[in-house]
């Protein structure tokens, strides 16, 4: 008998604030290129995907703002999702899985599926796909199978399972698990990785969708009819499917392994000694680029002199970081801010963030560059009535039909072609050429091109913000 597919669920919807200033609330982690010319969420979609172990198309579970940024990226790598899910607010993995799990069942009742956080880094993609098919038959009998990383070292940074007595750390095939164990401190850390009777919590799950449901209506049945809720009278937009608000905002914000892991009899640990990372700090990624022979970790735009166990990077084109006589050094820096802490203190990155955010400083949560269904922007100079920014069209991509309050604009092509509208006024500007877009005036820009078109936008008003913006038409069902 064949074994059945496995639909991956995965879960790209956190903010990851730890990898700041390159990872923010605008553009989080698992869609940056931290490790690659992939992103961490393209890795993890190509890792989990493919008749190599019977999977299935992903069902994705994001915010509204990275949706687009979503069907972007799979479009890049060439998959294409089973579904996306849309929570309407983030409320932690227990509503997000149990979500995924109820549209699969309707679906299909037999349906098996993989939750995995989309931000980890499993380079050996054969091996953890062998450690899947591995854990499938406990699945299949109804356990919840969650992974266990054999450690490496005595780690604060993650949850650990405990094996239960007789159970074998480096087990081929799924093993009975004692407890969870919250994230210890160095001392603690130090003993369970010498007693050898635990491994890391990596997030990452096996069970069929029938097996977590009866799971929240034994140990979490509020939580279940809430999200029953949200799911049934979900409404689909433009090919995505929105959890409705209303259930979803009185659900409870609580984690899969808080709601149901710490209370389920139906347990198993699938033991998996392959590298994983859930990159949790700029430490980490440190450690997994692999530092050179004097533990320096360099970029392209970096050079480090005479340091030593030092991670530095320049994520702008054109701008240099020379690090000279550093040690234990974490560098980053981007167009319009700039992180250096000891690598000791990784983990207060959020600190940062958290101290940005109560200064206003638009640097705790945005990128300079602005994502957006048809491409992206960013502010090159910003004035007391005037900006300038660089805007990038995919091909075949629009902007809304939209008019302004407060500005004027000024548009010149410097790559491909533009079709633009402006009132009744409809024309092509190539490179080399503008158009002016008065104050008040109904106007759009098209891609019609097979190429990306670049353009210099010059704004000029009393108010420059994107709020000043009315919407006439949106082929992307923006509000």
């Amino acid at each position: 008998m064949a074994a059945p597919t496995i639909t991956p669920v995965l879960l790209a919807g956190g903010s990851g604030t730890r990898l700041w200033p390159l990872s923010r609330k605008s553009y989080p982690k698992q869609f940056a290129k931290l490790m690659g010319e992939e992103s961490l969420f393209q890795a993890s979609a190509c890792r989990l995907t493919g008749p190599e172990a019977q999977f299935g198309a992903p069902l994705v579970l994001t915010g509204d703002s990275f949706r687009f940024i979503v069907t972007e990226q799979l479009a890049a790598v060439e998959r294409a999702a089973l579904g996306l899910l849309i929570e309407p607010e983030g409320r932690n993995t227990a509503p997000a899985i149990l979500a995924a799990a109820l549209w699969l069942q309707a679906r299909d009742p037999d349906a098996v599926m993989l939750v995995a956080p989309s931000d980890h880094v499993i380079p050996d993609a054969e091996g953890f796909r062998a450690a899947v098919a591995a854990a499938l038959p406990r699945a299949l009998e109804g356990d919840l199978v969650t992974f266990g990383i054999t450690p490496d070292r005595a780690e604060t940074g993650y949850g650990y399972l405990e094996l239960a007595p007789g159970a074998e750390a480096t087990a081929a095939t799924p093993q009975k698990l004692a407890r969870f164990v919250e994230k210890p401190d160095a001392e603690r850390a130090a003993e369970m990785l010498a007693a050898g009777t635990y491994l890391w919590n990596a997030g990452i799950f096996l069970f069929t969708a029938r097996a977590i449901v009866e799971a929240f209506g034994t140990h979490a049945p509020a939580l279940l009819v809430g999200v029953e809720a949200a799911v049934e009278a979900a409404e689909t937009d433009l090919g995505f499917t929105r959890l409705a608000p209303e259930p979803w905002s009185g659900l409870e914000d609580i984690s899969i392994d808080y709601a149901i892991m710490e209370k389920a009899p139906n347990l198993a640990v699938m033991p998996y000694s392959g590298a994983w990372s859930d990159l949790g700090g700029w430490d980490a990624v440190w450690q997994e680029m692999g530092p050179d022979a004097e533990g320096n970790v360099t970029s392209d735009h970096a050079t480090a002199i005479d340091c030593a166990d030092t991670l530095l990077r320049s994520e702008t084109p054109g701008q240099e970081v020379v690090g000279i006589g550093l040690e234990d050094m974490i560098v980053v820096a981007m167009s319009d801010a700039v992180l250096v802490a000891h690598k000791s203190e990784a983990q207060r990155v959020k600190e940062a963030v958290a101290a940005l955010k109560e200064k206003g400083a638009p640097q705790a949560v945005q990128l300079p560059r602005d994502y957006r269904p048809w491409g992206w922007y960013e502010s090159l100079i910003v004035g007391g009535r005037f900006q300038v920014k660089r805007i990038v069209v995919h091909p075949g991509a629009q902007l809304s039909l939209q008019s302004h309050h407060h500005r004027s604009e000024h548009w010149i092509v410097v790559e491909g072609t533009a079709k633009v509208t402006v009132d009744e006024d409809v024309k092509l500007i190539t490179e080399n050429q503008s158009v002016y877009i008065p104050l008040g005036a109904v106007h759009r820009m098209e891609n019609p091109g097979k190429v990306d078109m670049v353009l210099i936008e010059v704004q000029t008003g009393s108010y420059l913000g994107e709020d000043d913006i009315i919407r006439y038409e949106d082929i992307y069902a923006r509000s």
